[in-house]
C-alpha cells in the first residue's frame, strides 16, 4: 500500500472492537495519516434478550481510538440493517434459498448506509478485511486475493458496487493473520488477543437457528432418505437446513447429509453417506451477475467463455472451471470436477485462473 499517495485523503476507519481493524489504525498511524474513526451500530437493541456483544465492541474500539489520539463515533445503521439485510436473509431461506447476510453486509451497511451517513465525506474507506486492491495499466482498479488462503475474505466482498471499491482501502490485507496478531502484541492493543468473531457480523453469542426462529418460527414436514424413500424424521423448518450440512441434523441411525429440497412439499432429504451422485453437481447456473471491475465481454474468449476459479462458500479452496454466458442473461459455470453441496441461493464467486483477481459473484440456481 502506497501510504505516501494517502497523505492528503481525509480517511474513514470501521473500527470493530476486533484485532484486525484496530491493527488497521496503527498500520496509518505509524505512516503518519490520522484517520477519523466509526463504529457501526448495527446490533439489536434488545440487548439482554439477545446477549449481543456490541458494548464490548464499542468499548474495545473506543479504547484504540484513544490510543492513538483519534475521534470515534457511533454511526446507527441498525434500521438500516434490520430493513435491508434482515429482510433480504428472510426472504431467501424462506423460498428455500442459502443467503449470505454478511456478504450483503457489505455492500448495503459497511460500504453503503455508511457512506450515506457519512462516508460520503472521505476519500477512502478502511477496513479490516483480508483483501488487496490493484491498479491495472489501463488504471482501473481490481479486488484481488490476501495471501492468507484461510482468511482471505474477497469472497465477502464481491457483491461491492464498483464505486466503493473505488473507496475501499485494506491496509492489512497483504498480512498473514498470525503477522497482525504479532503486531497488536507488540503494539500491546488491548484486543490483541481478542478471539476472531464467527458466524454473522451482529449475532454475537445468538445462534443463527435462533435468529430464524424468531422471524420464521417453526414449520414442521417430513425428513426423507433419497436412496430408499423411507421416511427418517421430522424437521422443524427447511431454513434450518443447509445442504451438504451433517452435525445438527438430530435425526437417529445417522449420520445424515442434508442434500435437497422440496419447497412446495416441504420435504428435506437426507442421505447416510456424503457421496451420493445426487448430491453432487459438476455444472449450475448463475443469476444477476454483478461483475466487480469489467463486465463478461472483456473476459470472454472466441468462444464464448472463459477460464475461472471459484468459490461456492468461505474455504481456502478455490475451484477450477469455466464461465460462459446464456442467451437468457444468466451464465453456467462447468466445474472442473464434481462439487458435493452446492445449494440455490449461494454466492459463487468468480475469479481468474490464477485465484488473484476476483471478477465478481452472483447468485447459484439449478
Amino acid at each position: 500500500m502506497n501510504y505516501e499517495y494517502y497523505k492528503d485523503k481525509r480517511i474513514a476507519v470501521l473500527l470493530s472492537g476486533g484485532v484486525d481493524s484496530s491493527v488497521v489504525v496503527h498500520e496509518l498511524c505509524s505512516h503518519g495519516l490520522k484517520p477519523d474513526c466509526f463504529y457501526i451500530k448495527i446490533g439489536p437493541e434488545e440487548e439482554e434478550e439477545w446477549d449481543c456483544t456490541s458494548e464490548e465492541d464499542l468499548e474495545m474500539a473506543t479504547a484504540v481510538a484513544r490510543r492513538y489520539g483519534l475521534a470515534l463515533e457511533v454511526v446507527d445503521c441498525h434500521k438500516e440493517y434490520w430493513d435491508e439485510v434482515t429482510r433480504y436473509t428472510m426472504e431467501k431461506v424462506k423460498a428455500g434459498y442459502t443467503p449470505n447476510p454478511d456478504v450483503m453486509c457489505n455492500r448495503l451497511i459497511k460500504f453503503g448506509a455508511f457512506h450515506e451517513k457519512r462516508g460520503r465525506e472521505y476519500d477512502c474507506i478502511a477496513t479490516g478485511h483480508y483483501a488487496q486492491t490493484e491498479i491495472d495499466d489501463e488504471g482501473r482498479k481490481w479486488l484481488v486475493t490476501s495471501p492468507d488462503p484461510v482468511k482471505d475474505q474477497t469472497d465477502f466482498l464481491a457483491q461491492i458496487y464498483d464505486w466503493q471499491l473505488q473507496k475501499a482501502i485494506f491496509p492489512i490485507g497483504h498480512m498473514m493473520k498470525e503477522e497482525v496478531r504479532t503486531i497488536a502484541e507488540r503494539e500491546h492493543l488491548v484486543n490483541a488477543r481478542r478471539k476472531d468473531s464467527q458466524g454473522i457480523c451482529f449475532l454475537g453469542k445468538i445462534n443463527y437457528n435462533d435468529y430464524l426462529r424468531r422471524y420464521l418460527g417453526e414449520k414442521p414436514g417430513l425428513v426423507i432418505d433419497i436412496e430408499t424413500g423411507k421416511k427418517v424424521g421430522m424437521h422443524k423448518g427447511l431454513w434450518f437446513h443447509t445442504i451438504g450440512q451433517r452435525h445438527g441434523l438430530g435425526f437417529g441411525g445417522g449420520p445424515w447429509f442434508a442434500v435437497k429440497k422440496n419447497i412446495k412439499k416441504n420435504i428435506l432429504f437426507v442421505s447416510h453417506g456424503y457421496d451420493p451422485e445426487k448430491a453432487y453437481r459438476q455444472q449450475f447456473r448463475l443469476h444477476d451477475m454483478h461483475w466487480l471491475t469489467v463486465p463478461f465481454e472483456a473476459l470472454s474468449t472466441d468462444v464464448g467463455e472463459t477460464n475461472i476459479t471459484f468459490k461456492i462458500r468461505h474455504t481456502s479452496d478455490f475451484l477450477r472451471g469455466t464461465l460462459s454466458q446464456l442467451p437468457e442473461g444468466e451464465y453456467l459455470v462447468k466445474a472442473e470436477k464434481p462439487i458435493h453441496g452446492v445449494a440455490p441461493g449461494q454466492f459463487c464467486v468468480i475469479y481468474d485462473e490464477h485465484h488473484h483477481r476476483c471478477y465478481g459473484s452472483a447468485e447459484i440456481t439449478l
